[in-house]
């Protein structure tokens, strides 16, 4: 079935038939219908496919005739995972939630450890965050445990809990909506040496009851990182950072399978622009600023350009000077650049002829907040290199600002969640976007967190197995406030999908700021689809011209 406009979720018997087809799909015997997939992510019985930059959604039929060819093709590996080497943890049981759950199955809490301890823990699949385990082998009372109704926003790192059918345990600190058990400090993922998750689909954990364990995983990396250094060339130099500075590019793919989050820029059209208009690659890294930017000082003449939501959205000095957002600034050594309030929206992007040219990490130079890659947020005294700057353009044309007063408006196609085989649509939807939402405090590069205006926001009892997850993708916890994903989301999510956000869109979903009214819009698939092809002719048509270069002009 469609999972918004360039996606697929493809159901399976069960978790073995997902690797078989996922591995169908990593080799593809014969090309797709159309582009080929850009990730394919296994979650419980169910293997999402995310294609691009092209909808899929028109061309359902050919790309089904496509994975069944390929699941006929592989219909013999679909066996049991093959069995890995088993991971022993030593786990000190004193969770946040352990009498709560010794309540709920109706168990003293000793008697729930000794059941997690005897039970025979297996490796499903990984996904959610990097090296994050989903462990079946959970007892009849464990493995009936529901998710929290309201997620947690930050669970500790090494967390031993349960939820959904499944015990996994945290590798850093995140979000989360599962029952916390216990703790441990056992390593799962280590971005910087391969296969990096150090469990994989078919091991064994065996859980041992321990007095003490040594401080979790440290969440505090980014803080205590060195300093970007530059050996020659040209750079910026980190003066002062902003509120929230990030270097993002169109960020990472083919790394979900392991729970690694895309990341990129959370507006990438914005991103775009800025990089088109100097010359570079739309893909080219640039500093994601959110709600005020950095000061910088110019080492080696250069161009520059800040781009937001629309025109005059940023406040930019040039050595005390005023200048304008959304046009090429010419830099010279020494000077001075101060990104000051994003006035509209919530974020902007500074982007140099050249690109920046910080260290990459599976392929990108993102950083995300989920997992923790990436060099994180910039400190005063980071040196960020430039590349070899192309030819700059002169002249960029902004879209219309629209008109202010209304809600902002999200065009959205039905969730995987609400959709019957029969072609059917739960009224779940229809609440949905009818419903007038409000954005609450929770507002981050993982997720915006809604509220009705009016109080009375659509609930669903009903629980879903563990799916991978998009960008745009509107989950919906029991306690009825939705929650839509930004880049850094997890890859694996146990919360129905009531809706997800049109490719087109997810550059307003990144402006998104606490205290917006929001309003779903249903759409269609041939709406999705158009929207997304003007979108790219927008982007690629909005530069013009080429910049002066002789002095004096």
């Amino acid at each position: 079935m469609p999972f918004g406009d360039r996606a697929l979720l493809v159901h399976t018997e069960d978790v073995a038939a997902a690797h078989a087809l996922a591995a169908a799909v990593d080799h593809r015997p014969g090309d797709p219908p159309h582009d080929p997939p850009v990730e394919v992510v296994v979650g419980f019985a169910c293997v999402l496919i995310v294609f691009g930059p092209d909808p899929v959604v028109g061309d359902l039929d050919r790309y089904a005739t496509w994975l069944d060819r390929l699941a006929r093709s592989y219909a013999d590996r679909s066996g049991n995972v093959v069995a890995g080497v088993t991971h022993v943890l030593p786990v000190v049981f004193d969770g946040a939630d352990l009498e709560d759950v010794a309540g709920m199955v109706g168990l003293p809490p000793d008697r729930v450890v000794e059941l997690m301890v005897a039970a025979p823990l297996e490796v499903a699949f990984v996904g959610f965050a990097p090296g994050f385990p989903y462990l079946t082998g959970l007892p009849p009372e464990l493995a009936a445990l529901p998710r929290r109704d309201t997620p947690r926003t930050s669970v500790p790192a090494g967390s031993i809990a349960v939820a959904g059918g499944f015990a996994a345990v945290y590798p850093r600190a995140t979000p989360g909506g599962w029952n916390l058990l216990g703790r441990t400090a056992e390593a799962l993922f280590d971005p910087h040496r391969p296969p990096y998750s150090r469990v994989g689909p078919g091991d064994r954990v065996r859980l041992v009851v321990a007095d003490t364990v040594d401080t979790p995983p440290s969440d505090t990396e980014h803080a205590d990182r060195p300093l970007l250094r530059v050996d020659d060339g040209p750079y910026f130099e980190v003066l002062a950072p902003g509120l929230i500075d990030l270097v993002q590019d169109d960020g990472r793919s083919g790394a979900a399978k392991l729970g690694v989050p895309r990341a990129g820029a959370a507006d990438p059209r914005a991103l775009a622009l800025a990089n088109l208009l100097l010359g570079n690659d739309a893909a080219a890294g640039g500093i994601e600023c959110t709600a005020s930017g950095p000061e910088l000082q110019v080492v080696g003449d250069g161009h520059l350009a800040v781009v937001g939501v629309g025109a005059e959205s940023v406040d930019i000095l040039v050595d005390g000077r005023s200048v304008p957002d959304a046009v090429v600034i010419p830099v010279r050594d020494g000077q001075v650049v101060s990104v000051g309030s994003v006035r509209r929206g919530l974020r902007a992007y500074v982007a140099v002829a050249g690109g920046f040219q910080t260290p990459q990490l599976f392929g990108s130079r993102s950083s995300d907040v989920l997992s923790g890659l990436g060099p994180g947020a910039l400190r005063t005294g980071d040196r960020l290199a430039r590349g070899q700057a192309g030819r700059v353009r002169g002249r960029l044309q902004l879209p219309p600002r629209g008109t202010s007063g209304g809600p902002i408006v999200l065009r959205v196609l039905p969730g995987p969640h609400v959709m019957g085989d029969d072609g059917s649509l739960d009224p779940l939807f229809d609440r949905m976007v009818s419903t007038r939402w409000s954005v609450g405090p929770d507002v981050d590069r993982v997720g915006v967190r809604l509220a009705a205006i009016d109080g009375n926001g659509p609930t669903t009892p009903v629980p879903v197995s563990s799916t991978p997850m998009i960008t745009g993708a509107v989950q919906l916890p029991p306690d009825g406030r939705p929650i839509l994903l930004l880049p850094d989301h997890a890859t694996v999510g146990g919360y129905p999908v009531v809706a997800c956000v049109i490719t087109a869109d997810l550059p307003i979903l990144g402006q998104i700021a606490p205290g917006d009214e929001i309003a779903l819009e249903a759409v269609d698939a041939t709406a999705a689809a158009t929207e997304l092809a003007r979108a790219h002719l927008a982007t690629t048509s909005s530069v013009s011209g080429w910049f002066p270069t002789e002095a004096g002009i």
